[in-house]
């Protein structure tokens, strides 16, 4: 997921012009999707090809039969440089029919006027997906919604039983909001004498929103994360950080690093997933009996989720055709479907609700599917579209100054802010 949320830089800089020529993105194509379904379209994966060619085969063989008259060509593109593809084939008129992408690709696609809006195409299917699923391809300063949501993810917070039960708290009522976080991580780091952090991670920009922090003005123009609400959180980290309630190697961690952490009981929390368990209970048997499940810490009762969608190229000739099988492959069988095949979530109202993501079997996957997909139903995806990974660095740079006494909270969000704010005017 980290590296299919990437900043998606190459594509706002070459197509942000195409936008201010005023093209508007309908060379050629139509916005009606109310006709016959019929024609050949182009279907663009993101690096699923190779574990997952006869899924993807079935559903194009299942769409094609549904609808006579209609040829779908799949194409799937790796990983590594996808957006550079994008912005490539944008820019030379070969963008095809209907793209899979994620809220930061679609974001320059929507200001070129490439990214169709369903809102007003295809405003009849909204009902069929999670609220905040639907809305996470929205960009803000811009009306409409450009992509279907397909799958989510989001994963629980992990916690050692046994460091909570040492510091005399109650390891069965693990913390839900900031505030209780804060108050045991202090406790813990009291009660073990510094040696036992309860964190590994400095404060994100997802943090930020989990607190309940604004980040953003709703006309995207300017990011607003270093209000009152910001710098009290950063000010906390601050009281963790000087307490050895944060881990001291927390500023130049990494996904790896914080999970080994957690691995040897160095650290109390960690976010992970059903494939940490299975390595738990291989190498760290004594941790595996203490492990307890609780969701993400949030202020807002709504959990971060990264998702994927499915967006249509307003310059596709079969905008019916591209609009149907767009909804084809993110409706609730399909999606159903896919969520079988691998660790994901399906965007679909209702689907959260099947056995498969609420019964217990007493294996490590369904444990920590079923605590994720509890929290899913509500949860929102708090990363800013606009906020690109060069501005993850400056807020990253920023917290760091913070905590090592360099700047004051306030000083150092102030300086985040601005220099995310001139990465935004430059885009």
């Amino acid at each position: 997921m980290p590296r299919r949320a990437a900043a998606a830089a190459a594509v706002l800089a070459v197509l942000l012009p195409l936008s201010a020529c005023g093209d508007g993105g309908d060379g050629g194509g139509s916005t009606d999707a109310s006709g016959k379904i019929e024609g050949e379209i182009t279907f663009q994966t993101w690096n699923l090809k190779a574990n997952f060619k006869s899924y993807f085969e079935d559903v194009v063989d299942g769409f094609e039969k549904k609808y006579p008259g209609t040829k779908v060509n799949w194409v799937d593109q790796p990983g590594e440089g996808y957006a550079d593809k994008i912005s490539a084939d944008a820019a030379a008129g070969t963008l095809p029919d209907v793209v899979n992408v994620s809220p930061d690709l679609v974001a320059p696609l929507a200001k070129a006027g490439l990214a169709l809006d369903l809102d007003k195409a295809a405003g009849k299917y909204e009902k069929e997906y999670l609220p905040g699923a639907w809305k996470s391809h929205q960009i803000p300063g811009t009306e409409g919604t450009y992509a279907f949501p397909w799958y989510l993810n989001t994963g629980p917070l992990f916690y050692n039983k046994r460091i909570f039960k040492d510091a005399g708290l109650d390891a069965d009522k693990p913390p839900t909001t900031y505030d209780q976080l804060f108050d045991d991580a202090l406790t813990l780091s009291k009660e073990s004498k510094g040696r036992t952090a309860t964190l590994a991670n400095v404060p994100t920009i997802e943090d930020f929103g989990r607190y309940g922090v604004p980040l953003m003005d709703k006309e995207g123009t300017r990011f607003t994360f270093n209000g009152a609400k910001g710098v009290e959180l950063l000010t906390k980290y601050k009281k963790l950080y000087d307490a050895k309630a944060l881990d001291r190697q927390a500023l130049t961690a990494t996904p790896e690093s914080t999970g080994k952490k957690f691995l040897t009981e160095a650290v109390a929390m960690n976010p992970g997933s059903a494939l940490d368990l299975g390595k738990f209970k291989k190498d760290a048997p004594g941790l595996y009996k203490n492990i307890g499940i609780t969701p993400q810490i949030t202020n807002t009762g709504k959990d971060n989720m990264y998702v994927m969608g499915v967006m249509v190229n307003t310059r596709t000739k079969q905008t019916p055709a591209a609009v149907a099988f767009a909804h084809y492959v993110t409706d609730a069988q399909h999606q159903m479907s896919f969520a079988k095949k691998v660790a994901i979530f399906p965007s679909t109202q209702g689907s959260l609700d099947d056995p498969y993501f609420t019964k217990q079997d007493g294996t490590d996957d369904t444990r920590v599917r079923v605590a994720a997909a509890k929290s899913i139903k509500t949860a929102v995806n708090y990363t800013p579209v606009l906020f690109s990974e060069q501005m993850k660095i400056e807020l990253r740079n920023g917290v760091a100054r913070a905590l090592q006494g360099k700047e004051s909270p306030k000083e150092a969000l102030d300086n985040a802010v601005k220099n995310c704010d001139r990465l935004l005017k430059q885009s």
